[in-house]
């Protein structure tokens, strides 16, 4: 439609027409002096805006948005502190390769540099954490540079990006017809691999005796499911997905050897890594962990990631399907290439470990004791997630042992600490999932999926206000704080009672003895709940399911486990360091 014109346009309103014709839909923020006016116009705009209690949370939100989605969500928030406050998310972000754009506004540009209110360096602050910190040089330009931070955002290695808006932009006003229109950016090109490395790839796997897979939450992101599965499924291929990579092929894939991790990973001699980097979290690729001459087939969108921490092995540099699909027609042409007799026993071997690990899992979580153990509360919380639910996941023991206990059977459905480690990024995840399946929903006229966001008191503790937002927009979130007293472990009651200093005598991990979680979600207007025991436990799921979907209205359980559970001993330290 063209413009009258005498039509005139803020900077707010450019600013969020620039970001809806990029096709960002979601903006989660903290408002005040002086982006209360952009959050006006966005919603405006059509775009859907929720108010966080804290900047981090919001970019948190606003960055699974990107992963879910593959175009940014938006996190706006004010200077000084506000920016400083979303620094955590952009990082978290940027660690996970996740696309989002974080919108900080700034004093005024008039008085930069005379010491204004909440006046900081932010363009410099942000750019660390970032692949793109910009201020637009003018009113008329913001729409080039919010084109510009999207497609950064998305092209390439995903991740976060910052626009820097002074506040006499916010307001400042231009006629309209000279206010330049940026047509959405286009999804980012698709590459191929170099055809002979596809080649030698194919040749390195059917000389491999012991092949594995990984697959990495790249794969979850590149939406590379149909085309992984595929190759699986010919090629009778063992397969071993990251955190999140659960559920881009079904956990209960035959070929799936997640409870066999460390008997696949020091065992493979050949591994085809997908959509996953050689970090902390796969042990840099090194012995103990692996092999001394294990052989790595690196699929990689970033260049700079191929032969990182390894001396040497076989790169394909491409989009993951499209690669994917090239190695499974190599695959084909070529015929049976796998050494089928060395590939069933070592598939065999994987499924007995796997067997065993899965039945002690079911073991530890049929063993009832009050107070209760990760395992037994797992075992029950099990028992009522939905096939397609979001699982929003967080906590030491609390996510690593609920990445064993809870199958994901479909892509993009686990969110949890990711490569950054984060703690706190569970709450505000479970709402920007929430919204966005309710957004889904009224566009398919389907139920929206549920979700289930499970965290340690410790991990809740980041962003326990959240709960609040959570309340405020209806959304039927079941949250469940598995509750130990501390920081990986804690103190009872009477061990606290026992206490007269606690700054010189309580253990450093220490929590509040059997806090009651669950009120601070009644405070709110949702339903709380507390379970001490497996009946209480199944009880209250019980009824926060069902109350979730009937009321919309969050609910909490406050699952009081044993101060001192852990996990069952582990044959590698989870953070690279041999038990041997």
């Amino acid at each position: 439609m063209a413009a009258e014109p005498n039509e005139t346009l803020s900077g707010a309103t450019l600013l969020a027409r620039a970001l809806r014709a990029q096709g960002c839909e979601y903006m989660f923020g903290v408002v005040g002096i002086p982006v209360i006016e952009i959050a006006i116009a966005a919603q405006a705009e059509g775009i859907k805006y929720v108010g966080m209690r804290n900047e981090q949370s919001a970019c948190y939100a606003a960055s699974a948005i990107g992963y879910l989605t593959r175009r940014p969500g938006v996190c706006l928030v004010v200077s000084g502190p506000g920016l400083l406050h979303a620094l955590g998310g952009l990082a978290n972000a940027t660690e996970n390769c996740w696309p989002v754009l974080v919108i900080g506004g700034s004093s005024d540009l008039d008085q930069e540099g005379q010491g204004a209110f909440q006046e900081i360096p932010q363009v410099e602050a942000a750019k660390p954490y970032c692949k793109y910190s910009a201020r637009p040089s003018s009113i008329h330009s913001i729409g080039f540079f919010v084109e510009k931070a999207v497609r950064t955002s998305i092209y390439g290695r995903p991740g976060a990006c910052y626009l820097d808006i002074p506040g006499n932009m916010v307001n400042e006003e231009v006629q309209a017809c000279k206010a330049k229109v940026f047509s959405q950016c286009p999804a980012p090109p698709k590459c191929l691999a170099d055809y002979s490395s596809v080649k030698q790839a194919v040749e390195l796997l059917s000389k491999a005796e012991k092949p594995l897979v990984i697959i990495g939450k790249g794969a979850a992101y590149s939406h590379a499911e149909r085309p992984l599965l595929e190759m699986i499924d010919r090629c009778k291929l063992p397969f071993l997905p990251t955190p999140m990579g659960k559920g881009v092929i079904s956990d209960d894939h035959p070929l799936c050897v997640a409870p066999a991790r460390s008997l696949a990973l020091s065992n493979a001699d050949v591994i085809l890594l997908c959509g996953a980097r050689l970090n902390w979290m796969l042990h840099f690729g090194k012995a103990p962990r692996f092999r001394k001459d294990v052989k790595f087939i690196q699929v990689d969108i970033h260049a700079e990631e191929m032969g990182n921490n390894v001396s040497s092995g076989i790169f394909l540099y491409g989009d993951l399907p499209g690669v994917i699909e090239q190695i499974t027609e190599r695959i084909t042409k070529r015929g049976n290439i796998m050494q089928a007799e060395k590939l069933s026993e070592w598939t065999v071997q994987l499924n007995k470990k796997s067997e065993r690990n899965l039945m002690m899992n079911k073991e530890l979580s049929s063993v009832v004791t009050v107070p209760m153990s990760y395992y037994q509360a797992y075992g029950q919380i099990k028992k009522f997630l939905p096939q397609d639910c979001f699982i929003v996941n967080e906590g030491a023991n609390t996510m690593d042992i609920g990445r064993t206990m809870m199958p994901n059977h479909f892509p993009r459905r686990r969110l949890d600490a990711g490569t950054f480690g984060t703690m706190g990024v569970g709450t505000g995840f479970a709402i920007a999932a929430a919204m966005l399946a309710e957004g889904q929903a009224e566009q398919r006229g389907l139920p929206a999926e549920r979700v289930v966001c499970i965290q340690g008191d410790s991990a809740f503790g980041f962003s326990g206000m959240e709960l609040e937002t959570s309340c405020r927009y209806n959304l039927p979130i079941v949250f469940i704080v598995i509750n130990n007293n501390g920081i990986g472990t804690g103190m009872d009651q009477d061990s606290w009672d026992a206490i007269k200093k606690p700054a010189l005598e309580a253990l450093p991990m220490a929590l509040s003895p059997n806090a009651s979680y669950e009120k601070m979600m009644e405070a709110f207007g949702g339903k709380g709940y507390c379970a001490q025991t497996s009946a209480e436990l199944h009880k209250a799921l019980e009824q926060a399911f069902y109350n979730t979907a009937t009321t919309c209205k969050p609910a909490l359980i406050n699952v009081i486990i044993d101060t001192s559970a852990d996990r069952k001993p582990q044959d590698f330290h989870w953070l690279t360091r041999s038990k041997m």
